[in-house]
């Protein structure tokens, strides 16, 4: 990658970043009109992570609820891909590109880490939307991805969020609209 392709890459997250510093300001609006138009430029088969840390912010700056959920499957949906870079299908057997990207398909091993959050926000998303089955089976899926989380102050955050909904989920079987599981934790960094 050149210097000015990474300065680029640098570009669109630190525009996600400001974005995103508008949102917890309390400026759903122009957070939400900033994520659109770095969403328009960088559309749907744009690098992975900046997909994926979009999707997951823009999914915070809705109103409904439903809109919410769309974002943060477009979220899940980036994590699990590879962007424009992935390169030609070469077909079974020719092995991961050699300069250590996955291979078509896999998702980049630092995305491993956004799974818990990306499947914690759509369990939440799920409870609002008042379907419960559906918010445990991602909330089971956010557990099981807690382990490519490290013992930090984010790994440590996105499980006890976990463990909020979880209780929640327990002790309100048809769990209704309400607050979510508190701030939705996802790292502020790049690979």
């Amino acid at each position: 990658m050149t210097e000015q392709q990474e300065a680029s890459e640098d570009a669109v997250m630190t525009r996600i970043g400001q974005a995103v510093i508008l949102l917890h300001a309390g400026d759903r609006e122009e957070a939400r009109n900033r994520l659109g138009e770095i969403w328009s430029e960088i559309g749907e088969e744009g690098d992975s992570l900046h997909r994926c840390t979009l999707a997951h912010y823009m999914a915070d700056a809705q109103d409904d609820p439903a809109d919410e959920l769309a974002w943060d499957l477009r979220a899940l949906t980036a994590a699990a891909t590879d962007g424009p870079d992935d390169g030609p299908d070469d077909g079974p057997g020719t092995g991961p590109p050699q300069d250590g990207r996955p291979a078509r398909g896999e998702s980049h091993p630092a995305m491993r880490v956004f799974y818990p959050s990306l499947h914690l926000s759509l369990a939440a998303d799920y409870v609002k939307l008042q379907r419960p089955e559906a918010a445990r089976i991602h909330l089971a899926r956010a557990r099981a991805a807690t382990a490519a989380l490290s013992d930090d102050g984010y790994g440590n955050g996105v499980r006890a969020a976990i463990a909020r909904l979880e209780r929640r989920l327990a002790e309100e079987p048809g769990a209704g609209p309400g607050p979510g599981p508190g701030p939705r934790p996802f790292p502020e960094q790049s690979p």
